[in-house]
């Protein structure tokens, strides 16, 4: 059996375990961060799919076969008297739907669950001697820890005394709350020591002080969720064991819930996916457990985690995947964007089969080369991005990436220049076929003129046709036109040029964002109508004076500058301007936003971005892409990622859908 693995298979799952071992050691014994915890998880899943393929490549070392973490020397060593394990992971409905029927099959009968918060902390197992507490300990390798007892007795939510004089060894999970985080981080700063990359790598390390008077000034708190032993007889079912803790006097997780099927783990799933940002402390996804101790007693254990429970993570938002290609992209303003094409992966809940590398620059940075081995990030409706590359998994024959001096998509000679004073390339020759396709399709687009029916694909047919290559010319187009076109009929062609007609009355805002110019966003568009009234105004404007509107800055300033001294542009512009009756851009209302700024980041429950983004306008406020100490509500949904981060640090309000919508 041995020989009919691959070897390119056999190789992969050998530097997957040393890559692995290498960040689990840093993670859970260092306490250091080089990679993140998803990024890890997403390592771990991929051994464990291969080794699932090719039972062969197990061994008895594989990281998928024991628990992480080994004590460190400085603490005395402490043999645990029930062993510890760790959960297998579930990161799909499919692998939930499976993991049930392993459960039912074992289990010989139909089961019920209860499911519990996973709670991103670091474990500890309590001992108890006639009711008082003597040992507190690390997990470790799941057979020997660390004593850490003398900093847990100062966590105020530890019963030093339980209610009961008993003897029993409960575990549970000591974390640090979000705000508690960005406190600590900022007096580390103050005395220039580097912070904490999250709540779990601060609650580590001060456990792992050896001063208690550290671990009692930063706040941990705890929720303990099993009875691991005890010298009475124990609840016959998980919801019991768990009021059976709290009954002890210790503090228990209260959004634990029973359930009947996988169809309601599913559900409890999705309802903490959506709020677990609400809570002060980290949630990285459920854990399921059979709620029968008969049953639980019946499936047992594997090697190294229990056949009657497991952890459904959260989607993730950052993974690993395989990079095969690095393609480009042309955008609208003949920009030059390096694309990964990525093995396809679940990132943040979507598959994902592409990732921008933004620029030269950044694959320099990054060193990334195809056959590379690269963490992706995704937070909200942002595009995945490259983040970093685990150069450990990097194939021998891969080559450093070499930038291209022409791109055929640029047309004509297809060579491409840098920017000046800029990281981006672009294209030389600004007419070429997909250049164009995309600038018009922008332009008809929804943030544009937003003409109904004239979508990108009807627009690169109609490039394509030769009835347009310009923006004035789509306002020329007439029935007879668009009648003997395929895909077009008399009802249909009517349609568009009564569309086209309707779209001919303009907001100069809207105008501004369609004709592309470099740097100009829709933000930036409102603030240039608002300022200036109309076109001819802003036309006649000077760098200096364009400088001076508050949101535009040098760069801004010159690129708007340039593209309306430009002969070609002002040509284009005349000729489109014939068509089109400019609306005056409008002075900015009052209203219960009026002067604040907001960032809106993540899924809201409701409201996409752009109509999030339209209310907060209408109501007189304005709208950032990033967090600043300027920022005056962070509007965040499901998945926020980094900006939610920066809010929480900067100490910036936070606002849910349903306060936003109270608030205006």
């Amino acid at each position: 059996m041995a020989g009919r693995i691959p070897e390119t298979v056999r190789e992969r799952a050998l530097k997957l375990r040393e890559a692995i071992d290498h960040y689990r050691y840093l993670y859970h014994v260092e306490d250091k961060e080089e990679i993140s915890a998803a990024a890890l998880d997403s390592l771990k899943h991929e051994l464990a799919t291969l080794e699932e393929h090719y039972p062969e490549l197990i061994t008895p070392d594989s990281p998928t076969q024991r628990v992480a973490g080994k004590p460190l020397p400085q603490f005395r060593r402490v043999r645990h008297a029930v062993e510890q394990w760790s959960f297998n992971d579930i990161f799909s409905e499919e692998e939930l739907i499976a993991f049930d029927g392993r459960v039912k099959k074992g289990a010989g009968a139909s089961v019920t669950y209860t499911c519990e918060l996973k709670i991103d902390g670091l474990k500890i197992v309590f001992t108890y001697e006639k009711g008082i507490l003597t040992t507190a300990a690390t997990r470790g390798d799941g057979v020997i820890g660390e004593d850490v007892t003398h900093n847990i007795r100062t966590i105020e939510s530890v019963p030093l005394r339980l209610t009961r004089s008993i003897d029993c060894v409960v575990e549970g999970e000591v974390w640090l709350g979000k705000k508690a985080l960005v406190a600590l981080n900022k007096e580390r700063e103050k005395n220039g020591e580097p912070a904490f990359a999250n709540p779990r790598n601060a609650a580590a390390g001060s456990i792992r002080q050896l001063d208690p008077k550290i671990a009692a000034s930063r706040k941990l708190d705890t929720f303990i969720y099993d009875v691991a032993q005890a010298n009475e007889r124990l609840p016959q079912t998980q919801a019991e064991e768990l009021e059976y803790l709290s009954a002890l006097g210790f503090k228990v997780n209260k959004h634990a819930r029973h359930v009947e099927s996988v169809a309601d783990v599913l559900a409890y799933w999705g309802e903490w996916k959506a709020k677990r940002e609400r809570e002060d402390y980290l949630i990285d996804g459920i854990v399921i457990k059979v709620d029968e101790r008969t049953y639980q007693e019946t499936l047992g254990y594997t090697g190294k985690a229990p056949r009657f429970a497991a952890a459904f993570k959260f989607p993730a938002e950052q993974v690993t995947t395989i990079v095969e290609d690095i393609a480009f992209q042309v955008g609208r303003t003949g920009v030059v964007t390096p694309v990964a094409h990525l093995i396809p992966v679940n990132v943040a809940g979507v598959i994902v089969s592409r990732a921008t590398l933004h620029n030269e620059d950044q694959i320099k940075r990054l060193d990334v080369r195809i056959g590379d081995t690269v963490i992706i990030q995704r937070a909200g409706d942002v595009i995945p991005e490259v983040v970093s590359v685990v150069k450990e998994l990097r194939p021998k024959n891969a080559k450093p990436f070499r930038w291209p001096t022409r791109i055929d998509e640029c047309g004509g000679s297809g060579t491409i220049e840098r920017v000046p004073g800029m990281a981006a390339w672009r294209c030389v020759d600004k007419n070429s076929f997909v250049q164009q396709s995309r600038t018009l399709g922008h332009f008809a687009g929804k943030s544009a003129l937003d003409i109904e029916g004239l979508g990108k694909e009807r627009v690169t047919f109609l490039l394509e046709q030769g009835l347009i290559s310009d923006f004035g010319d789509i306002f020329t187009l007439t029935e007879g036109d668009l009648e003997p076109l395929e895909g077009f009929g008399e009802l249909s062609a009517k349609k568009l040029v009564v569309s086209i007609k309707k779209s001919s009355r303009v907001p100069l805002e809207r105008l501004l964002v369609g004709l592309s110019i470099p740097q100009v966003g829709e933000e930036t568009a409102r603030d240039l109508a608002t300022h200036f009234g109309t076109l001819e105004k802003l036309e006649g404007s000077s760098e200096e004076e364009l400088m001076g509107i508050d949101g535009v800055g040098e760069i801004v300033a010159r690129s708007v500058s340039v593209w309306f001294r430009d002969a070609e542009n002002k040509k284009h512009l005349r000729e489109l301007l014939k068509h089109l009756t400019v609306v005056r851009g409008e002075k900015k209302k009052t209203g219960a936003l009026f002067g604040k700024t907001l960032v809106v980041t993540g899924t809201l429950p409701t409201l996409s971005r752009t109509d999030a983004e339209a209310l907060i306008r209408k109501h007189g406020g304005s709208v950032a892409s990033s967090v600043s100490s300027k920022t005056s509500y962070v509007l965040a949904g499901e998945n926020p990622g980094s900006k939610y981060d920066r809010a929480k640090e900067l100490g910036v309000p936070m606002l849910s859908e349903k306060d936003f919508q109270a608030l205006i």
